[in-house]
C-alpha cells in the first residue's frame, strides 16, 4: 500500500511539475512575442493564431518533461496537464476579464490543449 501511495504522490508531483513547465514556457513565448509585435511590422492578425501556437507548444513541452519519469499513463496524465493548463488559465480569463465566455477560439484552445497534452504524454513515456 506505501508504494501504491508513493507512486500516486510521484504522478501527482510530475503533473504539476508539467503545468509549471507549460506556464512558464507560455509567458517566455509570449513575452518574446509581444516584443517581436512591439518592435516589428507583424501585423496584429496574427496573435490569435501564435497564442494557440504557443499554448499547444508549452503543454507539449510541458507534458512531455511532466512524464518522462512517470513511464505509464502517458495519454491520461498528458491529458490531466493539458485540461488543468487550459483550465488554469480560464479560471485566471474569467478573473481579469468579467465579460469572459465561451467561443470558438476557446474550444480551439481546449481542444489543443488535450491533444497536445496527450501527444506529449506519449513522448514523454516513451522517452528512453
Amino acid at each position: 500500500m506505501e508504494s501504491y501511495k508513493t507512486g500516486f504522490e510521484e504522478t501527482i508531483k510530475n503533473i504539476f511539475k508539467g503545468i509549471a513547465i507549460a506556464m512558464i514556457t507560455t509567458v517566455i513565448l509570449l513575452l518574446i512575442f509581444s516584443i517581436v509585435l512591439a518592435y516589428t511590422n507583424t501585423s496584429e492578425n496574427t496573435i490569435t493564431p501564435v497564442i494557440i501556437v504557443v499554448t499547444g507548444l508549452s503543454i507539449l513541452l510541458g507534458s512531455s518533461i511532466g512524464n518522462i519519469k512517470i513511464k505509464k499513463n502517458g495519454i491520461i496524465n498528458g491529458a490531466l496537464i493539458g485540461g488543468i493548463y487550459i483550465l488554469i488559465l480560464y479560471i485566471i480569463s474569467s478573473i481579469l476579464n468579467w465579460r469572459f465566455g465561451l467561443n470558438i477560439q476557446s474550444i480551439i484552445m481546449i481542444a489543443v490543449g488535450m491533444v497536445f497534452g496527450i501527444i506529449g504524454g506519449i513522448i514523454g513515456v516513451n522517452k528512453k
